[in-house]
């Protein structure tokens, strides 16, 4: 059996009629043989699939599956890529141990602890954000909110911890596995509010997930209403992450909150707030459908910016025109493209990683096929421990090839904006991969960050993933 969640309909003036395909139904691994459109993959290939969906998470709803992919170019297709479990996800023996054990007729606890098992080894949380970002109130740890930038706190709301669809590639995948040990969510909604009125400093709350907008509109009105409050003037900018433009577009149109959602963003702004939609946006069909042009006119209408970030991933955008025509898309329709990240250190990296040198190429060929509206996408970012890293090319200095670096943001801000330089490296990934260049030892900041994690009593986190 499907799992469907029924959405009903919406009354007042403005609101836009439900039609009867709009309905919500979802998937997860338990329904993978529930989905008719598999029926073209062979056996095989579909066993391949729920034996990683059995360790990595998997939800997929109807419109992922009728609007977005495109069947005839299964398992080919970009958003079946993004959506759908594939075998090279996993490293061959992480694979072949789960997948033996269900040809064995595991129950379901040996197959949920091999499961945890597996994940430890997958880097659940990287970048240091359970002992570098979580904050102290009282002498005590917010467990929902990251506190890794001086201007920026993130916040994740219980009601906001799944999303509309699950992203394959995910860095934050450990949210969706059931595991309370590696969930980042705040269960007391005061603690955000008395946390913020004690550090003037910061200016922008990033509501974040999960997707928050999988939430009610009233969830949403009792997280974000007390910053128009006098006491919250420092908070200038409330950002909002989501997929639900790509994943869900009759959130901002046919959903029975969707009318109060944007009257709620409209009166945000009406107080002063700049409401900022990051949407998150991987391939240029999810920008297409009639439903998502639809949510994309309906949201803007209340008045917030949509900035649009996505990381770099092979088997789904790792092509220049691929970028260049979702920027080019998202500029027409008014939607600021914002950073092309490099997929994260963790979960399912091994199967989606590309090469910073490779990265370089696609960010620079994709860049100089678009006009200066589209060129505001920064990029190719590492969102690393010590901060975000762009990577702004190679070059050739004193007969040596290094990669020319900088932070766009930082633990310490006085690193922003200062280059630095790496060893040429046509396999490196990630940060961690990286040797400075011209014969020096550290990275200017390596000695601070590597203090910065002995008082938080550990040692710094590494990247790297077994079995890798």
């Amino acid at each position: 059996m499907t799992s469907p969640i029924g959405i009903g309909n919406q009354s007042g003036s403005g609101e836009v009629p439900r039609d009867s395909s709009q309905s919500y139904y979802v998937y997860t691994e338990r329904h993978l043989a529930d989905i008719p459109q598999l029926a073209c993959l062979s056996e095989h290939h579909r066993f391949a699939m729920r034996t990683v969906a059995n360790v990595l998470p998997f939800r997929v709803n109807r419109y992922v599956i009728e609007e977005l992919i495109d069947w005839s170019r299964v398992p080919d297709d970009p958003i079946f890529q993004l959506t759908f479990p594939q075998p090279g996800m996993l490293a061959p023996e992480h694979f072949d141990r789960m997948a033996n054990l269900l040809k064995s007729g595991g129950t379901r606890d040996e197959i949920s602890a091999l499961a945890t098992k597996l994940r430890m080894e997958l880097n659940p949380h990287p970048g240091g954000q359970l002992q570098l970002n979580v904050p102290l109130l009282d002498g005590h740890k917010l467990q929902g909110i990251q506190h890794k930038y001086p201007e920026t706190v993130l916040f994740f709301p219980p009601q906001g911890q799944t999303c509309h669809a699950y992203c394959t590639f995910c860095f934050r995948w450990a949210q969706f596995v059931g595991d309370s040990s590696l969930l980042f969510v705040l269960r007391e909604q005061n603690s955000l509010h008395s946390y913020l009125a004690a550090h003037k400093e910061v200016t922008d709350v990033l509501i974040t997930g999960g997707d928050p907008l999988i939430m009610k509109t009233r969830h949403l009105v009792r997280h974000l209403e007390p910053f128009l409050d006098p006491s919250f003037e420092h908070i200038r900018n409330i950002r909002i992450g989501t997929k639900s433009l790509a994943f869900w577009p009759y959130r901002f149109t046919t959903d029975d909150d969707a009318a109060d959602l944007l009257r709620f963003i409209e009166r945000l702004i009406k107080a002063g707030k700049n409401v900022c939609i990051i949407a998150h946006y991987n391939h240029c069909r999810e920008l297409e459908t009639t439903a998502a042009i639809e949510a994309i006119r309906r949201l803007q209408s209340a008045g917030p910016i949509i900035r649009s970030q996505g990381p770099l991933l092979a088997h789904i955008n790792d092509d220049p025109n691929a970028w260049a025509q979702l920027w080019s898309k998202q500029v027409s329709l008014n939607i600021v493209p914002y950073y092309m990240f490099v997929e994260r250190d963790t979960g399912a990296r091994r199967y989606f990683e590309v090469p910073l040198a490779r990265a370089c190429e696609i960010y620079r060929n994709a860049i100089t096929q678009v006009s200066g509206l589209a060129r505001h996408a920064r990029g190719p970012s590492m969102s690393a421990g010590p901060g975000k890293v762009e990577i702004q090319g190679t070059a050739e200095i004193a007969g040596e090839k290094v990669f020319v670096l900088r932070f766009i943001q930082a633990r310490n801000p006085e690193w922003v904006q200062r280059p630095f330089f790496a060893q040429f490296d046509c396999t490196a990934t990630w940060l961690d991969d990286l040797k400075p260049a011209f014969r020096q030892e550290k990275f200017f900041f390596e000695n601070e960050y590597e203090a910065m994690c002995e008082s938080a009593g550990t040692a710094r986190p590494q990247h790297k993933i077994a079995s890798i």
